[in-house]
């Protein structure tokens, strides 16, 4: 089994800066690539910010975190992937974007890389079949926020070899990570429940059974969630769990029919904090900004 050193990540969003960012301070060389330059550059800067805030809560050893930012390199493309052990894609949840990010990469990488996707509820043996050797492909699912979950979803797809789940599998666990073996299916085990409750907050909220901070509070101290729904929908992005919501009624049927009130949040283009507004107003810092009066339920 190919010895991982260099890790590649295709996409600077909000998960590819987190997985970049773990896979650094977990002592990996990092090669990240965003279509948008100018996103990649930004990561960066964003990565940094996280490092320093991280060393002044003690959550991460100063001299650890001094070592981590050098290991991260910015690529214009993905031809800079060529050296890399190990690549894992984040871009946004289309099926045509990540099959051609992995035909693409099936070109440039050597043919014991793993190839894994962070998709949250895309078919894997769909993204794969874009390579022209699909058994090197599997889904490897990170958590928002990368740094703080401890979970990383394996997922084996169709075509699947049994060297690339063990690779991923080890990579997940060297980068600090729990992982759990899960075998293909719509929304595979997270996405799939976690989809259904943000789904059913916002019928909640579209009913008035209460306020988006009274139905959140209610959910963290009844069921003992970390998060209250509409706090990790605004974190996530809306857009992204329209996007997966969208894909399980499809695929699932009718009980994951998107709320209209979400539809209708993600068309005001009310995503959550990267917009500055979801169902609740934050700062540029990313802070919630105190308030109750945008809400329908009020």
């Amino acid at each position: 089994m190919r010895d991982v050193q260099r890790i590649g990540v295709v996409g600077a969003g909000v998960m590819g800066r987190g997985i970049a960012y773990q896979a650094a301070v977990s002592g990996f060389q990092v090669v990240l690539h965003d279509a948008l330059p100018e996103v990649a550059e930004q990561a960066v800067k964003q990565i940094a910010s996280l490092i320093n805030r991280q060393v002044e809560k003690g959550y991460l050893d100063p001299e650890r975190g001094s070592e981590a930012l050098p290991r991260i390199q910015t690529a214009d493309s993905l031809e800079s992937f060529g050296d890399c052990d190990f690549v894992i894609e984040a871009v946004v949840e289309d099926l045509d974007v990540k099959q051609d990010v992995f035909r693409k990469l099936d070109d440039v990488c050597d043919d014991d890389v793993v190839l894994a996707t962070n998709t949250s509820a895309k078919s894997i043996t769909e993204i794969a079949s874009a390579a022209s050797d699909p058994t090197r492909v599997c889904g490897m699912h990170f958590f928002n926020p990368v740094h703080r979950m401890k979970l990383v979803e394996v997922v084996r797809a169709l075509q699947t070899a049994d060297w690339a789940v063990e690779q991923t599998e080890r990579v997940g666990r060297l980068l600090g990570k729990e992982v759990v073996r899960i075998q293909e299916r719509p929304g595979f085990a997270t996405s799939r429940i976690s989809a259904l409750v943000g789904n059913e907050a916002f019928y909640m909220l579209m009913e008035g059974v209460g306020t988006p901070e009274e139905i959140d509070r209610a959910i963290k101290l009844g069921l003992n969630f970390p998060m209250g729904p509409f706090e990790l929908g605004d974190l996530v992005g809306w857009d992204t769990r329209l996007k997966v919501l969208q894909y399980l009624h499809e695929t699932l049927g009718e009980k994951f029919r998107p709320c209209p009130l979400l539809v209708q949040y993600v068309k005001a283009g009310r995503l959550g904090r990267k917009t500055g507004w979801g169902v609740y107003r934050y700062d540029e810092q990313g802070r919630r900004i105190p308030e109750d009066e945008d809400h329908p339920a009020k």
